[in-house]
């Protein structure tokens, strides 16, 4: 595992684990990095979200870059999937985005992407942290990175225009007008503030938006996906036809039917894949889930005669899937849907025009194209632990979660897995009911604790 980045980046509370210094020496390995040994001019694009934070990061990832001869062009407060789509699109040399995407306003961080506009490959990673940690990789005695001077310094670039031409492809992707629609829009007063309304007003739609009203300290706050409540009531109040949620970075979208009732993740992949399907643009006839979709969903997809496989936590591993066998459609239980055909990461708002689609052709509502997934009661417990591996390896552990799987069947399942940044072990349970889902996280935690390894 990484030492500052994860599978999404380099994230943490800002000022305190993730600080402007930190930003500065990525701006400054990055520029210098792609400029095989000065002799290309480097171009990398940045946007960030409203976090007030993102703009210290900014402008010292800015000078970063600068100082090594790169010019940065600026995004500006704009959404993680359209960086990712300008870099490619623009033949910018990577790419960069600024933000902590559902995390609250105090936490930051630092995604960064290749050419492709995919996630950064491991090894240029690792190359960065060995720079902030002062150990350096360079060729030929050099012991640091040199300071542009003259005319190499580095050029700063206003480039709104690349946001614009973002949200102009997302307008083109759409093959129906929404004019008959009342949609609903939380923006999280995070990075779809000032995309998501220009989007949907443009296909036709009637947009009602909330939390559209960023102050730097509200992003995310009682607003977007992670308190979809909020879409519900209003979409409710409003007698709205359809809401869309998103985050704070706009990498994800859950939606709301017209009665209110959340549609998630799992919904959205069952729902587009069935649309794919009817189409003939299903790629492989599978969907990409992480191991922490519901049961339900592999279940409705089995009697639509859709395949689904299974990758770890993280949409990293279903992007990579999915670059591997030629797989259009995949994602996570938490909004995260990637369509390979139209981008290389979650797209929140791409996700929503693509479910109005499938609202338009089939001429159905959302809760009918929602149903067939019925969801199972699942429960998620965390225990802190000394030694996660010893707890998952342990042979008393696997016991009881072999015990567990065939009480269950064919009706439940069991997981546990390690989480990526604390000392904990997740524990989770999926049943006909939230009863035997607790009574059996409750059993594994109990004995987690008996071993003495808690």
């Amino acid at each position: 595992m990484s030492k500052y980045f994860g599978t999404d980046g380099f994230r943490g509370e800002a000022g305190i684990t993730l600080t402007s210094e930190h930003a500065y020496k990525i701006g400054r390995f990055l520029g210098w990095y792609y400029s095989d040994g000065g002799h290309h001019r480097v171009r990398i694009v940045i946007g960030k979200d409203t976090r007030r934070s993102s703009y210290m990061f900014e402008y010292a990832i800015v000078a970063g870059l600068t100082a090594s001869g790169a010019d940065a062009y600026m995004l500006h407060v704009t959404t993680t999937p359209s960086v990712s789509y300008v870099t490619a699109s623009e033949s910018f040399d990577c790419g960069i985005m600024i933000s902590a995407s559902h995390n609250p306003y105090t936490d930051n961080g630092i995604k960064l992407v290749n050419a492709r506009g995919e996630k950064m490959d491991d090894r240029t990673i690792e190359r960065i942290e060995e720079y902030i940690d002062g150990i350096y990789p360079f060729p030929d005695g050099l012991t640091d990175i040199p300071f542009a001077h003259g005319e190499q310094v580095g050029c700063i670039v206003d480039y709104a225009a690349g946001r614009n031409r973002y949200i102009g492809y997302l307008i083109s992707l759409s093959l129906y007008s929404f004019k008959q629609f009342n949609i609903g829009l939380d923006c999280a007063n995070g990075s779809a503030w000032m995309i998501a309304k220009s989007v949907f007003d443009a296909l036709g739609a009637k947009t009602h938006v909330i939390n559209a009203s960023p102050d730097g300290l509200n992003i995310n706050r009682h607003a977007g996906s992670t308190h979809i409540e909020v879409l519900s009531q209003f979409v409710q109040e409003n007698h709205l036809d359809i809401g869309f949620a998103f985050d704070g970075d706009a990498d994800r979208c859950l939606a709301v039917d017209e009665h209110g009732n959340v549609v998630n993740g799992d919904h959205i992949m069952y729902l587009l894949a069935q649309d794919m399907k009817k189409r003939d643009m299903l790629p492989n006839n599978t969907v990409v889930t992480t191991i922490m979709s519901n049961l339900g969903l592999y279940r409705a997809l089995d009697e639509a005669g859709i395949l689904h496989v299974q990758t770890q936590v993280g949409d990293k591993y279903v992007y990579e899937n999915m670059l591997e066998t030629g797989n259009g459609i995949g994602g996570e239980q938490s909004g995260h849907i990637i369509l390979s055909k139209y981008a290389t990461t979650g797209d929140g708002i791409l996700t929503a025009i693509k479910v109005m689609e499938a609202v338009v052709s089939s001429k159905l509502p959302l809760s009918r194209l929602a149903e067939p997934v019925k969801m199972y009661p699942q429960v998620l417990k965390n225990i802190r632990v000394a030694d996660k591996a010893a707890v998952r390896e342990h042979a008393a552990v696997q016991a009881e979660v072999a015990r567990i799987q065939k009480e269950l069947g064919s009706a439940g399942r069991i997981l546990l897995r390690e989480s990526g940044t604390e000392p904990v072990i997740r524990v989770m349970v999926e049943a006909d009911t939230a009863a035997t889902c607790e009574r059996h996280v409750d059993a594994v935690i109990d004995k987690i604790r008996a071993l003495g390894l808690a």
